[in-house]
Formats: structure tokens, sequence, C-alpha cells
């Protein structure tokens, strides 16, 4: 099975929180159910609409391969089975930023910003669900509701 850099369940908070930018894309604001991670993420909802209230899967992978092998770079729909086949909707990016955000009396957040052929990504929350994110790394984003 391919290795997940990052899983969790997420509920879709608010839709276009600073006001609707383009004609087929919303900004998604999400908070995860288990560790507790906040997510902006931008969504061709042409293809994969989404609304308030709904939850949805969300995975990072370095790979569709699942054997985990690592990607080639190429994507072919050979026929062969993939991770994406789980999944409605699958963009390829690369994590383009990583900071620490420490405030004195709470406990430090980790932002991890990520981009998909310009569709940006934010994950905020507990460093830990980062640490096997590195910087400049390309990664799958995988979403199924549920």
């Amino acid at each position: 099975m391919a290795e997940h850099l990052f899983e969790d369940t997420f509920e879709v908070l608010r839709i276009d929180p600073d006001g609707k930018k383009f004609d087929r894309v919303n900004r998604i604001e999400a908070k995860s159910e288990q560790s507790d991670m906040y997510m902006q993420l931008d969504v061709a909802t042409d293809i994969y609409p989404m609304s308030s209230g709904e939850k949805f899967t969300m995975v990072l992978a370095p790979t569709l391969n699942l054997d985990g092998t690592p990607d080639t770079g190429f994507y072919t729909q050979a026929g062969r089975k993939t991770l994406a086949d789980k999944y409605d909707y699958v963009m390829h990016g690369k994590l383009y930023k990583i900071s620490e955000e420490t405030k004195a009396g709470q406990l430090p957040k980790v932002e991890i910003y990520a981009s998909f052929g310009g569709l940006l990504m934010l994950l905020k929350g507990d460093p830990t669900s980062a640490a096997n994110l590195e910087l400049d790394q390309r990664l799958f984003l995988l979403m199924r509701k549920v």
C-alpha cells in the first residue's frame, strides 16, 4: 500500500471567506476531525463542487503507485490500478513553504503551503502532522467525500 504523508477527515466550514475571486474555483476553509488541523484549499468546483458542512477525506501522498514505488513524473492510464482509483478528486503539486509559528503560552503550529498548478493549499496545526513532509517535495492531494 502506498505511504501516506498525511491523512485526515475534514469538514468544510466556509467557502470563499474573502469573496469569490475566480469563476470555476472556490477557496474552502476546513477543520480536521482527528489531528486538529486547519486547511484552506482552492478547489476546481466545476469538476468537484463542495458546500459548507460537507465532510471529506484528504490524503497527501508522494506517489499514486499502490506499492509505494516512487513516481516517474509521467502518468499513464494504462489500465493499472493506482491510489487515484479510491478517490474522486486528485491534484499533483509541490510543497513550496514550511514555517513554524510560536506564540507565547501556546503550542507551536506548523504552516504548510503547496501549489497544485496554481491552486493553493495552506495546512496549519500540530507540527507532528507534518513530520513526513519536506520542502520542494512533489506530492498528490487526493479527496473523496464521506
